[in-house]
């Protein structure tokens, strides 16, 4: 459904309300994974029935391993080619099934190299992926050369013409702090109203050298299209089509149509949870 996190429990003040976590049934240990995945490979993380999932995929192998069915609890729904490197998950098994690598095995050795656990390990019993985590971290590559890089296309947006870093480094600074991000998101569609304000604790470009720029954001939560919207605006200011200067009134817009394009979902990686 979502790039970053959508997460409906943002409050007014962006601090989102503590959640009760179930401890696992009895008989049964919560098991906690980090993730790497191709993004371009899934229609998302969220199992969507008929299409290739992250989550449908790793829950099949999952589920063959330990004989039962498993619910995963997810750190962030990341859309249709977005990837992960820190992607996290959790999840209830029987007890006598809860070996964490060979489950991790399993899923490397059925899924891999398209999805892989780079970490698997026992969790508390109060640990949940989603509601555990305190911010979120993504990336977004920007290849700025005049000419592609092969190696690079599957996981950069390839822009040509030159970027002036200075406007992309300036456009951030309006984005720190809790904020309305209604100009950057798109609502949910029915249902009960829910706020779309979210608080940035970073957000920073870094030159990686021979026209690789990085984009990094990090939050209390995302909502749908957030990381995309946010990079195809600040990539405009880059181009000089914006003013730098003009962030702050797109943010109090709340509007979508105040913003710039949504920048292509392959540069997208959501590279770490924080708990």
């Amino acid at each position: 459904m979502t790039d970053p996190s959508a997460d409906p429990r943002g409050s007014a003040d962006a601090r989102p309300a503590p959640v009760e976590v179930a401890p696992p049934p009895a008989g049964h240990q919560r098991v906690r994974m980090v993730l790497a995945y191709d993004g371009s490979q899934f229609h998302g993380m969220a199992e969507n029935d008929g299409v290739a999932t992250v989550a449908g995929a790793l829950r099949d192998v999952v589920e063959r391993v330990v004989g039962h069915p498993v619910q995963l609890s997810v750190a962030g729904r990341t859309d249709a080619g977005v990837h992960a490197w820190g992607q996290v998950v959790s999840f209830d098994v029987v007890a006598e099934k809860a070996d964490a690598e060979r489950l991790a095995l399993a899923v490397n050795r059925q899924c891999g190299p398209a999805v892989v656990v780079r970490e698997a390990t026992l969790a508390a019993p109060d640990f949940d992926a989603r509601f555990s985590a305190r911010t979120r971290r993504y990336r977004y590559t920007v290849l700025n050369r005049p000419v592609q890089d092969p190696f690079l296309a599957a996981t950069s947006w390839w822009v040509p013409e030159p970027l002036e870093l200075n406007a992309l480094r300036l456009g951030c600074d309006a984005l720190l702090g809790s904020h309305d991000f209604s100009s950057f998101c798109r609502r949910p569609k029915g249902g009960a109203e829910v706020s779309l304000v979210r608080r940035v604790v970073d957000a920073r470009w870094v030159d990686l050298g021979e026209g690789v720029l990085r984009f990094d954001i990090e939050a209390t939560a995302f909502c749908h299209q957030m990381v995309r919207s946010i990079t195809g605006t600040l990539v405009d200011m880059g181009r000089g089509r914006r003013r730098a200067g003009e962030m702050a009134a797109i943010v109090r817009a709340r509007a979508r149509a105040a913003a710039g394009s949504i920048a292509p979902p392959h540069g997208l990686c959501l590279w770490d949870v924080l708990y």
